[in-house]
């Protein structure tokens, strides 16, 4: 059995629709009422958007119900499906915890409750009937203030138990009028010894060269190899990471064919780019990381060979895989292993 890494997945569009709908359904929301059958509410919530910030309104459906009190709830399920269907070893949840605490407190104290939020993702992730190695990367936003986005930062630093990293989300058209906001952000980010991944080159509006030399992995960067290739030889040299996540692109309108992945794929192989397919928002999309990888092959965008330097890429580049090598290739060591302790004992036999 082969065992996944995923770098790429968002705490709130990482809820399979089924267990939303039911979830609304016992707290008696609004959307209960205006959803009274489940194959209507999963039309709705999975369907494609026309635009990125479209389909982004929908993170808000499932951050306003994200409370401390609920997100063990969540996260036992989300946990569940991704080691049973997902053969995952590794999973990278990133969110934007300041999005989690009550919204009707002043920001001084929603600020103070981040790391309670931080704490409680990362037990709830803990899980002995379902081990996977887990971390979390916490979310910079676009709209979120200055003072909450450096408090992100320091959070993220102050807590390596659960944290490998930072991120910056919340739609990349909105980067450009903070940019010097940011980039000293991620500067900072780097002075702390974080890890740092960021939403940018995604879209058409997402071209941020700027932010690029503070970014050890690049969330999405499909624009990079489909108009800015000359920019790839040195993101090979500086041993920078894609996070693609194929259904995404259909979704947000930003691509309309999957095989318009071929060249982002056919370019970065060429230059010596590494690439990690990932699912982003697995619930939203209701597919899991393995039919990501199918529908890739499927629709000849890669190969199997192309398929498994990116499944070995995704444990290179995780943030907090604790082995140097891949499960594959710890089990095949193991094997070994036992066949060298068994060989005695057989030829005693013969």
């Amino acid at each position: 059995m082969s065992l996944y890494a995923e770098l790429h997945r968002h705490l709130g569009g990482s809820v399979v629709p089924r267990v939303l709908w039911r979830y609304f359904h016992r707290s008696q929301s609004d959307l209960a009422q205006r959803f009274p059958e489940y194959p209507e509410f999963e039309e709705f919530y999975t369907r494609p958007r026309k635009t990125l910030d479209e389909y982004l309104e929908l993170h808000t459906l499932v951050e306003n119900v994200q409370s401390a009190k609920t997100l063990p709830y969540f996260i036992y399920r989300l946990i569940r499906g991704a080691y049973i269907f997902e053969n995952l070893a590794y999973l990278e949840l990133r969110y934007t915890p300041y999005l989690r605490t009550p919204d009707h407190l002043p920001q001084t104290e929603r600020i103070d409750q981040m790391a309670q939020i931080v704490e409680i993702v990362g037990q709830a992730s803990q899980l002995s009937e379902y081990p996977i190695v887990t971390s979390q990367i916490l979310c910079m936003h676009s709209r979120l203030p200055y003072a909450v986005n450096r408090a992100i930062v320091e959070l993220a630093a102050q807590n390596h138990t659960y944290v490998c990293g930072i991120d910056l989300a919340g739609g990349d058209a909105y980067y450009a009028e903070r940019l010097d906001e940011f980039t000293e952000l991620y500067a900072y980010a780097r002075s702390l010894g974080l890890n740092t991944t960021g939403h940018v080159y995604e879209t058409t509006d997402g071209s941020y060269p700027e932010l690029l030399p503070y970014l050890m992995r690049i969330g999405h960067g499909i624009q990079i190899p489909l108009r800015y290739p000359e920019l790839l030889p040195e993101l090979a040299q500086q041993n920078q990471c894609l996070e693609v996540c194929p259904t995404t692109y259909l979704k947000t309108g930003t691509l309309e064919d999957i095989r318009q992945l071929k060249l982002v794929f056919d370019r970065c192989f060429e230059a010596g780019v590494d690439i990690a397919i990932c699912t982003d928002n697995a619930g939203l999309h209701n597919v899991r990381l393995p039919f990501e990888y199918e529908n890739l092959l499927t629709y000849d965008v890669i190969g199997f060979k192309e398929l498994q330097a990116c499944q070995d890429a995704a444990f290179k580049h995780a943030f907090a895989w604790p082995h140097r090598q891949r499960p594959a290739s710890i089990l095949t060591e193991v094997l070994r292993e036992d066949e060298k302790v068994s060989e005695p004992a057989q030829s005693v036999v013969n």
